[in-house]
């Protein structure tokens, strides 16, 4: 009845889980030594979580989708350039505190979703061969863009770069990313055999994640600094931000001329925020205390996006039927 419930609200569980992660953190949060081995996990975790991400890539999707090279240029433009100049825009203009506002700024500089991508391209009737190779492409050049635009983004924004820290992302994610590809060929087999375990240990790494970042949140007092109003104002940023970037993307795709399928895939992998590639790097980019902070603006993101994302979806399908 709970989960029916969760439906018809159109909540993710594992959004939830994830908000009981910082409900934990703020009750029984992790310190002192115990905290220096939990960061060790964490990096191991973080590290497999890239490897089976590597592993689950098929190069034959990506290769495959190569040839429509102005859809994937179009959904990367409203990826890597766009949404970080709606975050630099947001955090300019004072509506939320510098370390929320830097949130949002990282927010927007990363890669989309792959899994929900091609998911709610599949509903909407779009170009899924698209979506596999842009959700694809997309997490693959992250990796390298993020890090490069958190560091030119954060100088303009006056903090702190992120430059120092593309040698850790290297080592931590785009080593074991690498290592999954070249050992897809020995293991493929067994992770389409175990795709159910191979979820709960994605899942479960960034649960370990977040738990991690907010216990040292906690200890730097995060809920001294961050206020009910500011979560609303938060909320609300998070809420116009998808609705002016899921508009500019559908106008956008009709403007340039896309058909509808291409528009469906632009709209669903042009307007997505990547959870769990977001998490991790928050963990490398920013101290412990910072990143606790900076990831609530991803959350309440990507469960917004869920939600709006499910309604289009069907009604993408729904009139994509109705044509047919």
């Amino acid at each position: 009845m709970f989960k029916d419930l969760l439906a018809k609200l159109k909540i993710d569980t594992y959004i939830l889980l994830l908000f009981g992660m910082v409900v934990l953190a703020t009750v029984l949060p992790v310190r002192g030594e115990a905290a220096t081995i939990v960061g060790w996990v964490v990096k191991i975790a973080i590290a497999l979580l890239f490897f089976l991400h590597g592993a689950k890539l098929s190069r034959e999707a990506v290769v495959a989708g190569l040839t429509h090279w102005r859809l994937h240029l179009t959904i990367l433009a409203f990826t890597f350039v766009m949404f970080p100049a709606l975050g630099l825009l947001i955090s300019k203009s004072g509506l939320l505190s510098p370390t929320l506002s830097t949130g949002m700024l990282f927010l927007c500089c990363l890669p989309s979703t792959v899994q929900s991508s091609i998911a709610f391209t599949s509903i909407g009737r779009g170009n899924i061969a698209a979506a596999v190779c842009a959700a694809s492409a997309s997490n693959l050049l992250g990796i390298f863009l993020t890090p490069v635009l958190v560091g030119l983004l954060m100088q303009a924004h006056g903090d702190v770069g992120g430059w120092e820290s593309i040698r850790s992302i290297i080592i931590q994610l785009l080593l074991p990313f690498i290592a999954g590809q070249l050992l897809r060929p020995l293991i493929r087999d067994w992770i389409e055999r175990h795709k159910a375990l191979v979820g709960q240990v994605d899942r479960g790494s960034i649960l370990l994640v977040v738990y991690s970042a907010f216990s040292a949140a906690v200890v730097g007092g995060i809920w001294k600094t961050v206020s009910i109003p500011e979560l609303a104002v938060l909320l609300a940023a998070c809420v116009v931000l998808l609705a002016v970037v899921m508009t500019a993307t559908m106008f956008g795709a009709r403007a340039l001329g896309f058909s509808k399928p291409d528009e469906v895939a632009i709209v669903f992998c042009g307007s997505k925020k990547s959870l769990a590639t977001g998490v991790p790097m928050a963990g490398i980019l920013f101290p412990g205390a910072t990143a606790g902070v900076l990831v609530l603006p991803l959350m309440l993101f990507h469960q917004i996006q869920l939600m709006a994302c499910s309604v289009l979806a069907q009604r993408y399908g729904a009139r994509s039927a109705d044509e047919a």
